[in-house]
């Protein structure tokens, strides 16, 4: 006697709604869809960008599981190179979008293991669907910002862009001359040094490497008038106390040791929209908390996590530099000093690391509850 056996869709149509996940890439997109677990993916590959295709093919995979055709869409993809444009434009439509912490996504631990985009969409899937079901831990959701809020930060990254590229010509430049036996200071008769210039027998700096010299330094010429530019811009920024971003610049520049760059920087990453609700996630977000290792008997200090803003965590770390100058009377300054002062240069690296985390929670407090950090000085104001 032959035994028909039916296996219904575990997950399907039950929960009303159609989870979608993302795969982006720079020419294609790669969508899943799925009701829930247990349920077979359904795959579709569209060229990046192409609304009107993933439309289409929201439309399709909700008639295919029987959903109508206003069923709620749930949605995720990870951040990355396409930033939040995708996000708003699907929350616009009405679905209910996550963009993902990358870093916080489960993986399997095998040193070799089959990775693609359709393990990759599956693992996704499973994932937004465990969230949808309750469960908050299997990944990290990314708060995003407004277009304000991120539109704000654009002119203190090109700030920082410009640096790091002024950095990179000027140690280029002096490597070349280095190769050469010769060492010259980069200033604004620099051209005129380097053909004055001889070497060890006598000779001038070979005609390619004053080529080379010359072109590296109309480059960085053009980089001083643009870092001028950009610090023009900077210094005339209106403030505005009434909003989240402005109160922050305002307060935290009435603090000895910050100037207008790193409070625009803080105000702008995070003090401005975030909205942190403890020092460990205010840590985490910026990659200066500890990353622990403990197995049985085992246990080390890894040093900090670097998994989150790097340009939070760079300026904290000159901001710690600069509290130890300005406020050598302060509680977070003393606290360095007996810990950290006296070693090595090693020691005190990772004690100004620490002190950045300390005095990032610090400024959380003065900017969030008006709570001074313990034997600061702040500014003195023309009555």
């Amino acid at each position: 006697m032959m035994q028909t056996m039916t296996r219904g869709n575990e997950s399907s149509a039950a929960m009303g709604c159609v989870l979608v996940a993302f795969e982006l890439s720079q020419r294609w997109w790669k969508v899943g869809f799925t009701t829930g677990l247990g349920q077979r993916m359904r795959t579709r590959r569209i060229a990046a960008g192409a609304l009107e295709a993933l439309a289409e093919a929201v439309a399709d995979a909700k008639k295919m599981f029987g959903l109508v055709a206003d069923a709620r869409v749930i949605s995720c993809y990870e951040a990355g190179r396409d930033g939040f444009w995708l996000h708003r434009y699907l929350t616009a439509r009405g679905a209910t979008n996550y963009v993902v912490d990358s870093a916080s996504i489960e993986v399997n631990r095998r040193a070799r293991r089959t990775k693609t985009d359709a393990v990759d969409l599956q693992g996704l899937l499973a994932l937004l669907t465990r969230y949808v079901a309750g469960d908050r831990r299997c990944w990290r959701v990314v708060r995003v910002p407004s277009v304000a809020d991120e539109d704000a930060r654009q002119l203190h990254r090109t700030w920082e862009t410009l640096q790091g590229d002024r950095t990179r010509l000027i140690n280029r430049v002096k490597a070349v001359l280095a190769s050469h036996g010769v060492r010259l200071a980069i200033t604004a008769d620099f051209l005129a040094a380097v053909a004055a210039t001889r070497l060890w027998d006598g000779s001038a700096i070979p005609p390619g490497a004053r080529e080379r010299l010359a072109h590296d330094w109309a480059q960085l010429s053009s980089i001083e008038e643009r870092l001028a530019a950009v610090a023009d811009a900077r210094a005339n920024l209106p403030v505005d106390p009434t909003t989240a971003t402005g109160h922050a610049v305002q307060t935290l520049q009435q603090v000895r040791a910050i100037g207008p760059g790193g409070a625009w920087v803080l105000a702008t990453e995070i003090f401005g929209w975030r909205g942190i609700r403890n020092g460990r996630e205010l840590g985490a977000l910026v990659g200066l908390a500890p990353a622990l290792y403990q197995s049985g008997a085992t246990q080390r200090d890894r040093g900090i996590t670097r998994a989150g803003n790097a340009h939070v965590r760079r300026m904290m770390v000159q901001l710690a530099w600069g509290w130890l100058r300005w406020q050598p009377d302060s509680a977070l300054a003393q606290w360095y000093q007996r810990r950290f002062a006296t070693g090595g240069p090693r020691q005190r690296r990772i004690g100004i690391v620490a002190l950045a985390r300390k005095l990032l929670i610090a400024l959380w407090h003065y900017v969030d509850h008006g709570i001074v950090p313990e034997g600061a000085r702040l500014k003195v104001t023309a009555a």
